[in-house]
């Protein structure tokens, strides 16, 4: 797909691309939005989905993070995994955590108490084979200490997130996570809100 630089942007899409640096905070529009740079009625759905999750929320945004690299790596997709395990630790996630995302198989192998992972382990299936979701699953979810408004929120970032693993590595940018420019910066020494 053809990405549109940012100093080659004009009109609505060179207004969406400062949505998006706004809405990231970053310097430079990552390459993930500039998949539908050629299409910004596309990209304002993808920016909505994304402010959606990420700049509002019940949930702490590490958390959220963690479940966006988590769902990237149930998804194979490199690209997104770096991406999202670098926010994890910019909103106060362990670097032992952001490393472990990569290597586990199960939400077992993460360093997580035992209530993040009866919440990824139902992610997981959300991901995987969603129509064998049951009632006992949300029961256990919910005994667990998530709360229903907690779950749609974990619900809607792991299903935005399938569907950008799918375009991410459809489009052939998550084949690696050096493809992402986010994941190659430092990780700030501070880092932000919980």
């Amino acid at each position: 797909m053809p990405l549109i630089a940012e100093e080659e942007a004009d009109g609505r899409l060179a207004e969406l691309y400062d949505e998006i640096r706004k809405a990231t905070d970053l310097p430079f529009v990552p390459d993930m939005f500039r998949l539908a740079s050629t299409r910004p009625d596309l990209l304002e759905v993808i920016l909505s989905g994304y402010k959606g999750i990420f700049l509002d929320g019940i949930l702490p945004r590490q958390t959220r993070e963690l479940i966006s690299a988590w769902t990237s790596k149930v998804n194979q997709c490199p690209y997104c995994v770096g991406t999202h395990s670098f926010f994890l630790q910019v909103f106060g996630g362990p670097e032992e955590l952001a490393q472990a995302i990569a290597t586990a198989d199960s939400p077992d192998d993460l360093p997580v108490d035992d209530r993040t992972k009866v919440l990824l382990h139902l992610l997981t299936r959300l991901s995987r084979e969603p129509y064998k979701i049951t009632d006992a699953d949300w029961q256990q979810t919910l005994e667990a200490g998530w709360s229903s408004d907690e779950l749609l929120e974990a619900f809607f970032t792991t299903a935005l997130f399938n569907f950008i693993t799918r375009m991410v590595d459809g489009l052939g940018l998550g084949t690696s996570v050096t493809a992402s420019r986010i994941s190659q910066q430092d990780v700030p020494a501070s880092g932000g809100d919980t």
